[in-house]
């Protein structure tokens, strides 16, 4: 396997070759060192990247596990053991954690290792970083897991790490024009990430391919989440929201395209079963996780409020100072909301498998003084709903449009097996590579 091309590879490409020696670790890795030294200055994708400590890391892998010198990024908020750490602020500047977070752990476990940390915002929050887009530097990466998503697009690394509250890992995969998922509540351990949402935190994938995110997502998760070949026709549900007017007219025509598209190669696709006591609810979600994300992040980040509140930018601490005048009882009151509409959410579904709608309101605002609005994303991330992007075309400006598919909470199983069909059958897959190839 030629050393040009493999930046380009998919992990599911890169693992074979690198267990049955055709391909070496330091190889791979010399390879994508150079890919980032031609790439970075325009991008800065990296939190944290040295070349020699990458080099070392691949020569010391072990062969013979699952992911055995597939190299992967680590977004900045998550720990990673003599590597440093500044979860996005100057606060933490020279923070160097003892030990791995939790999902680091399992990947180095199975034979990945740390090629370097991403770029993130600010705890994680909305304050933007550095990264640029991939697709065009003017426009912002999406955020907060900004530096995960443009890195796996530009084709710096096949596989990273992500985290998000609302939107962190869907949003910035659909800016970015590659595949993000989110899993199901509670399914990737936590241990060891940054704390911002008791409720809301959780780990996710980006990646090139659907195939690529399964297996990186299996092994985080201990559980093998396969992407059958065979033919497999979902059951899809289209719902644009009672926010449709927020949708850009091309955010619009990608989700009824794709829809129609679905239709025409087999599968069995309607609106979203709705009523109007249901939507009623449903619509109370986009403030209720809002409320439930600024509640819980005033109190994650009330050391760094009391001790440290002059290094925090100014639009993070309004948004604790917001969090912080949050009463208990409508704190309370949002949790009740999403527990309500998760009791009667198969109405939405009915017999779907999944639910297609938008992954953000449209492509990538032209500025990077924004990460974009997670709007789209807030109700399926209080419902604990497994969410995935897709690539779902390019806009006139030539900036890639997200798809997202929902599933419901625990059937993260059934959404990758789904995902596997729908981006077959919409070329999904060949947005991603024209990027990053």
């Amino acid at each position: 396997m030629g050393k040009s091309a493999l930046h380009a590879q998919d992990a599911i490409e890169l693992v074979p070759a690198l267990a049955d020696g055709s391909l070496r670790a330091e190889v791979l890795a010399e390879a994508l060192i150079e890919r980032s030294a031609a790439l970075e200055p325009r991008l800065q994708v990296w939190a944290h990247f040295d070349a020699a400590d990458a080099r070392r890391r691949a020569r010391a892998l072990e062969r013979g596990r699952a992911l055995s010198g597939l190299p992967f990024a680590v977004k900045d908020n998550i720990d990673t053991e003599g590597i440093p750490t500044a979860y996005g602020s100057p606060i933490y500047a020279a923070h160097v954690p003892a030990l791995d977070a939790a999902c680091v752990a399992l990947a180095r476990a199975a034979g990945a290792w740390v090629l370097g940390k991403t770029a993130c915002t600010e705890f994680a929050n909305m304050t933007p970083c550095a990264t640029r887009n991939p697709w065009h530097a003017a426009h912002t990466p999406g955020g907060s897991s900004s530096g995960s998503a443009a890195a796996v697009a530009a084709g710096l690394v096949p596989l990273a790490l992500g985290t998000q509250t609302a939107g962190s890992v869907i949003r910035p995969a659909a800016f970015c024009g590659v595949v993000g998922y989110k899993p199901s509540a509670r399914r990737t351990p936590r241990a060891g990430v940054k704390a911002n949402a008791d409720t809301l935190d959780e780990v996710g994938v980006l990646a090139r391919s659907v195939a690529d995110a399964a297996w990186f997502a299996g092994v985080l998760a201990g559980q093998a989440m396969p992407t059958p070949s065979a033919p497999h026709q979902p059951r899809v549900a289209v719902t644009l929201t009672s926010r449709e007017q927020a949708l850009s007219a091309a955010m619009v025509q990608a989700v009824q395209g794709a829809a129609s598209r679905l239709s025409a190669a087999g599968a069995r696709v309607a609106l979203a079963g709705r009523t109007a006591a249901f939507d009623a609810l449903f619509d109370n979600l986009f403030v209720a996780q809002r409320t439930v994300q600024l509640y819980e992040t005033a109190r994650a980040l009330a050391p760094e409020w009391q001790y440290r509140r002059r290094a925090l930018s100014p639009g993070l601490r309004e948004l604790i100072a917001e969090g912080r005048a949050i009463r208990a009882e409508v704190y309370a009151a949002a949790l009740q909301t999403a527990a309500t509409v998760a009791a009667g959410l198969d109405t939405l579904f009915g017999a779907a498998d999944i639910v297609l709608t938008a992954a953000a309101p449209g492509a990538a605002p032209a500025s990077r003084k924004t990460t974009g609005d997670p709007l789209f994303n807030r109700p399926w991330q209080l419902l604990g709903c497994p969410c995935l992007t897709l690539p779902g075309g390019l806009d006139a400006d030539g900036l890639p449009l997200g798809l997202q598919l929902v599933a419901r909470p625990g059937d993260d199983l059934r959404l990758f097996a789904a995902a596997a069909w729908v981006e077959r059958a919409l070329g999904a897959a060949e947005i991603t590579h024209a990027r990053c190839g």
